[in-house]
């Protein structure tokens, strides 16, 4: 299986249908963390729930609209990245993370970040990157800034989750703005 080092112990790796109860198990077991901020936090949380998003995003990658790549760390899924929007036609992208509270203040979400910006970048030419976070989602927020996003504004009341309209935060960077196209 292809993967790519994150540190020591973690590293970032294709995660496909097949890994459905591994997936599952992960956010069945990281839920209450999850659910605060994904709306997936708690139908993926079953085999047959994980099973249709990792196909939804197999079936994006398949038409070049979409990837999904799981973080292990220590051989077990704690998180992962994922282009959840990806538009060729108008060379943007939206990236989206999670991760498991025990493997939290680690970089791991802002190094296999920097990987998928990289890639969409430099391999499929994409000209501008999003990153959408709600408003109280302070550890959100400082991965974009890490990674040298502008914060453009709030989206106010765009992100419904359990009842709630929440504000959302837009981040973005522009292929000429990445460290490696300077």
């Amino acid at each position: 299986m292809l993967s790519l080092p994150l540190t020591d112990d973690a590293e970032l790796r294709a995660l496909e249908p097949w890994q459905a109860p591994e997936f599952a198990a992960h956010v069945a077991a990281a839920r209450e963390h999850l659910m605060e901020w994904l709306p997936w936090g708690t139908s993926a949380a079953s085999d047959e729930g994980a099973a249709q998003l990792l196909q939804r995003y197999a079936d994006a990658q398949a038409r070049g609209e979409g990837r999904i790549l799981g973080i292990w760390v220590g051989g077990k899924l704690m998180g992962g990245v994922l282009f959840r929007v990806w538009e060729q036609s108008r060379g943007m992208c939206e990236l989206g993370v999670w991760l498991a509270p025990e493997a939290v203040g680690r970089g791991l979400v802002t190094r296999a970040s920097r990987v998928m910006i990289e890639w969409a970048f430099r391999e499929r030419g994409i000209h501008r990157v999003e990153w959408r976070c709600a408003t109280g989602n302070a550890r959100s927020s400082a991965v974009a800034r890490r990674l040298g996003m502008t914060r453009e504004g709030v989206l106010r009341e765009a992100f419904p989750l359990h009842g709630v309209r929440h504000d959302v935060e837009l981040w973005a960077i522009l292929a000429s703005e990445w460290p490696t196209r300077r």
